[in-house]
């Protein structure tokens, strides 16, 4: 592995840990301020957003995991579904206008947002550059 690949698995995993942290920035604002968030269904309960968090994660956990194990390519792809992910907090914006939002939603949702197409943008980059770098942690 030479000192190019290196780079890029270090890069990967600091956009995964932006993404992993603004994500959790946001699930945890959505469960603590569960009432303030504007037209949310009523049915919705701050352990369920904490489970879906959970579940979002463990699909990024296990993409990673993919990673590390020699299986890159379809490490990659896994951790591309993860990223798309991110962005499901735009549908805030089809309950409520961004208006209706504080200025604390509106920054979790878009720091959410930018974390993973940063993370996506990285992972095209790897994905279609030819071969996937492997972990920096392997021989």
């Amino acid at each position: 592995m030479g000192r190019e690949d290196s780079r890029k698995g270090v890069v990967l995993i600091g956009l995964l840990l932006l993404y992993a942290a603004t994500s959790l920035l946001h699930f945890w604002h959505n469960a603590e301020y569960l009432s303030d968030y504007p037209n949310l269904p009523a049915w919705l309960t701050r352990a369920q957003v904490y489970l879906s968090w959970c579940g979002l994660t463990a699909l990024g956990v296990l993409g990673y995991g993919l990673y590390r194990r020699a299986q890159a390519r379809a490490g990659l792809v896994v951790l591309a579904v993860y990223g798309l992910l991110g962005f499901d907090g735009l549908l805030h914006y089809r309950r409520a206008p961004f208006a209706a939002h504080t200025l604390m939603m509106n920054f979790t949702i878009w720091a959410e947002v930018v974390a993973a197409a940063l993370l996506l943008a990285c992972i095209a980059r790897l994905l279609f550059a030819g071969r996937p770098p492997a972990h920096p942690g392997m021989a």
